[in-house]
């Protein structure tokens, strides 16, 4: 049985961890604020871009595009979205697990562009090729930053390097929801449209072809830019979450050592007063 000295000690040890814990948790809801503040800002963009283009493909037949045709490459380009930093409950796990756990994917045929030094190294450690280390890009990024990536992307693609683009991002449902999701970026599949075509929320002067030409690489872009976004905000509610469970975890565990505590110390007190008793009976 542990000394009451141990058992001060683990709980003193614990209340420091839960006064930390406590503190991660106020700033990851400071920062999920302004995440989803600027997830929310950047949406009805990201919205009508995904109509316009869903709408040009959904009226126009067979397009010799280089974006609607896979290559003869068998490689896949995966972009993969974690964190720098861990605290985060399955955030970073999730991410890795829907490329590694792919029913159909050959390790030799993935290239990662990581984003995330946390994903970056367990993609490492699975033995997958990391093409472009772009943790930078976990923190604080902009839409230059992904229109930068996409055109990396979109070279690698029409040069026939690379066959097809994924994306592996956390989408953000609420604060205690986040879905893990991997979307195919190229080739750009044509979507069933149930119904009448709608038209586009665009009007173009050129053709529908000429104007998918011109959309999809800003499609792309504004895929990954929101990507980016709806991950920082699910990084920052899952390590929310997270730490208010090790926060409430702590409590318990104080409680406990507590109760521990108290029992030692009464058992120690009814010790000292049998031997005192003893002695004074040996005594008289």
């Amino acid at each position: 049985m542990a000394s009451m000295r141990d058992i001060k000690r683990r709980r003193g040890s614990i209340q420091s961890t839960q006064q930390i814990t406590k503190a991660m948790k106020l700033v990851s809801t400071v920062k999920l604020q302004r995440a989803r503040s600027s997830a929310e800002k950047t949406k009805s963009y990201f919205d009508c871009m995904y109509e316009t283009v869903r709408s040009i493909l959904a009226r126009i037949g067979e397009v010799p595009s280089p974006y609607l045709h896979g290559r003869t490459s068998e490689r896949k380009a995966v972009v993969a979205i974690t964190s720098n930093r861990g605290l985060a409950g399955g955030y970073n796990s999730n991410v890795v697990k829907l490329v590694t756990k792919h029913e159909g994917w050959k390790k030799e045929d993935v290239t990662i562009y990581a984003i995330g030094s946390k994903g970056r190294d367990a993609f490492a450690r699975n033995g997958y090729e990391i093409a472009e280390d772009l943790s930078y890009l976990a923190e604080s990024p902009t839409y230059a930053d992904a229109m930068h990536l996409s055109d990396k992307l979109l070279r690698e693609f029409c040069d026939g390097k690379i066959g097809e683009i994924y994306l592996a991002y956390t989408f953000f449902r609420n604060t205690v929801s986040h879905e893990p999701i991997l979307l195919k970026l190229l080739p750009v599949e044509k979507m069933e449209q149930e119904g009448p075509v709608a038209m586009a929320p665009m009007n173009f002067e050129i053709s529908d072809e000429e104007a998918l030409e011109l959309i999809i690489p800003k499609y792309i872009t504004s895929l990954l830019y929101g990507g980016l976004m709806e991950s920082i905000a699910s990084e920052n509610g899952a390590r929310m979450q997270a730490m208010d469970n090790a926060t409430s975890n702590a409590e318990d565990m104080i409680n406990n050592l507590t109760l521990a505590y108290n029992r030692a110390r009464q058992g120690s007190i009814t010790q000292e007063l049998t031997e005192i008793i003893a002695g004074a009976e040996a005594i008289g």
